[in-house]
């Protein structure tokens, strides 16, 4: 099996994207921040039913970490990553440094707003889609693209970045990825390694919530009531909450009913000392 080009510089990385682009060969963009798991080689298998040539992205961005978040500790397996990616024909990593995303002097960043402002993530972490922006904008003017993959999990982020590339013209064309859990429905994530055993076994109980609270609601009751009832089983389960929200799957935007749809319930709730969020089409 053939390892893909790994490209750690700028001047490197335009000379194989070059390559890739001869013949006029389609190019998807994966980008991730490493760690891999199934959800990430799952959007790294569409770009390939989508594009002739893949991309994949790893970098560990500061600027979408706040400073008591897990930056550092963030888990990095660079190797192990690396042999995933092989096994799966990527034809070029993107690996750069800090110091070549955000070189000395670096002054210039996006402040996305639209969906950047809907009062979810953006309302616990008010730092992150800026970040985010600015980043997947200059993966965006350095792999140029013709389309590139986000996974469903982090839905608000999809939607953050799916408006940037409209609004800036940027002519990359911005592809969703269906969410992929393990089997007692936990949606993967980097952080889950951070989990105890005794909080990976409560951790699934966000996912059926959310399955609760779709059922009941696509059984026409009230959306304030069943948010509030599973508000309260994801506390009896152990979790902090940040938030469980219905909103229109489009915009963002609060909703009534789902008269108002499409819907999309969303959910995110520390559990210890990690993080976890997740949602589901009502």
């Amino acid at each position: 099996m053939t390892q893909p080009l790994i490209a750690r510089s700028l001047q490197s990385l335009h000379r194989a994207r070059t390559e890739l682009g001869r013949r006029n060969a389609t190019v998807a963009l994966v980008p991730t921040m490493g760690a891999l798991h199934d959800g990430h080689i799952s959007l790294v298998r569409l770009a390939r039913r989508r594009a002739k040539k893949v991309v994949v992205s790893i970098f560990v961005n500061p600027t979408q970490f706040a400073a008591h978040e897990d930056l550092g500790s963030y888990p990095r397996t660079w190797k192990a990553d690396l042999a995933k990616l092989t096994a799966e024909g990527v034809d070029l990593v993107w690996h750069p440094d800090a110091k070549t995303m955000y070189p000395d002097g670096f002054a210039t960043r996006i402040a996305p707003e639209g969906p950047a402002l809907a009062g979810l993530e953006d309302r616990f972490r008010p730092h992150f889609f800026g970040g985010v922006a600015t980043v997947v904008a200059k993966l965006f003017t350095q792999v140029r693209p013709d389309m590139a993959l986000f996974g469903e999990k982090d839905f608000q982020q999809l939607k953050v970045v799916s408006r940037m590339a409209r609004d800036l013209d940027l002519g990359v064309k911005v592809i969703g990825g269906a969410i992929v859990r393990e089997r007692d429905g936990l949606a993967m994530s980097s952080r889950n390694v951070y989990l105890s055993p005794e909080e990976r076994s409560a951790a699934p109980v966000l996912f059926r919530t959310l399955k609760d609270t779709a059922k009941r609601l696509r059984g026409g009751d009230r959306l304030k009531a069943a948010l509030a009832d599973g508000a309260e089983a994801i506390g009896r389960a152990g979790f902090v909450l940040d938030y469980l929200e219905a909103r229109h799957a489009d915009t963002l935007a609060p909703v009534s009913s789902l008269t108002d749809g499409p819907v999309r319930l969303l959910v995110a709730a520390k559990l210890g000392t990690t993080r976890l969020i997740d949602n589901i089409r009502a």
